[in-house]
């Protein structure tokens, strides 16, 4: 079976893309499944958009590579189905998949955040307003199967689709392993977080149970992928994100934290932070939001934590219990292993591709 994949940006850096369709290809080809990428950004493309300024190569570069994804409409009749995730075009309304569909090539529609929540860019405001958040219901209507990264999306889709399938997502277990664990010998407990400069407004919101842990204990916090808060107290780390990196930053941490709002966008969240810690056997605290009460049983494998003083309480307890933290560090790995591993989802995405294409 030959897949056209449409996606918003390249791959190996997208982190929605890199742990949803390009981690399940290997799986997907050994089943006979082959994968051809047609993204609507390049790398460079990516690094100037969501970098703040550079408003003329921005809508430059939005130009050529609109125009260059009207391409995908001619080229989807060479293939058995096509792949989009979450949108062909960052911009205006839906207008490349419905034509995809006209021709009668099968879509099958995959989404991991809530695309139909209007949402605006900490870096591109002005873009929100061309992002036409409805258009997701289109996308839904013109596929011919859509799958859903938790259940809140999955209900969105249903009013628009009757073949909606749950798909999470997913580690690869052997890459993120235990093993690659690097103990210390300082006896400083690290805190670690991961995200991109979208997201570290959630870090911030933590900031006053941290300065208030770090009064009582001394700790090390460790940031991937954005600029790290002012903790007075604690040794504080920013690092740059690199997908040749990633695992081996994050396999520096004790405790891995994810806090979210409670909001219609971060509800539509598929815990990623959570299942990047757990794949390593690390023990996380996550806030109470969307699918991150499905992913963690609070006590068992994981910890939850919505007011400051909770969060004060759960992260002392885990910093000062090393036997806590390896027994939920434990339970966290086997729940990535069971549910959350792309060599057990992948067959299950091979299945709708080929129900998809007839």
């Amino acid at each position: 079976m030959k897949v056209l994949a449409i996606t918003p940006g390249p791959t190996h850096v997208s982190p929605g893309l890199r742990y949803r369709i390009e981690q399940w290809e290997p799986l997907l080809r050994l089943d006979g499944i082959d994968i051809t990428y047609a993204p609507f950004m390049d790398v460079e493309f990516e690094r100037v958009l969501y970098a703040r300024g550079h408003t003329l190569s921005k809508i430059t570069g939005m130009m050529s590579a609109y125009m260059r994804q009207l391409g995908c409409i001619a080229a989807a009749r060479e293939f058995d189905l096509v792949y989009v995730f979450r949108e062909a075009a960052l911009i205006g309304p839906a207008v490349i998949e419905p034509l995809i569909a006209r021709r009668k090539t099968p879509i099958v529609f995959d989404f991991d955040d809530a695309i139909f929540v209007g949402y605006r860019s900490p870096s591109n405001a002005y873009w929100s307003y061309l992002k036409f958040a409805g258009k997701t219901a289109t996308l839904c209507n013109n596929a011919s199967e859509v799958m859903a990264g938790n259940a809140y999306l999955a209900d969105y889709a249903s009013r628009h689709n009757d073949a909606v399938t749950v798909i999470p997502t997913t580690i690869d277990t052997d890459l993120y392993r235990p093993e690659r664990r690097r103990p210390r010998d300082d006896g400083t407990v690290t805190i670690g977080w991961t995200g991109s400069h979208s997201t570290a407004q959630h870090l911030e919101r933590l900031r006053p149970a941290l300065t208030e842990l770090a009064a009582r204990k001394p700790f090390r916090l460790v940031v991937v992928g954005a600029r790290a808060p002012e903790i007075p107290g604690a040794l504080v780390e920013a690092r740059r994100w690199s997908a040749e990196t990633e695992v081996d930053d994050l396999s520096d941490i004790d405790i891995g934290i994810m806090p979210l709002p409670d909001d219609a966008w971060s509800r539509g969240k598929c815990g990623l932070k959570a299942l990047q810690y757990m794949g390593l056997g690390i023990p996380a605290v996550v806030s109470p939001v969307g699918v991150n009460t499905e992913i963690i049983t609070d006590g068992v494998n994981g910890l939850i934590a919505d007011t400051d003083d909770e969060w004060l309480d759960r992260l002392t307890s885990l910093m000062n219990d090393t036997a806590l933290r390896s027994k939920l560090g434990r339970a966290a790995r086997e729940t990535a292993e069971q549910r959350y591993s792309a060599k057990r989802i992948a067959p299950r995405v091979a299945a709708i591709f080929r129900r998809a294409s007839g």
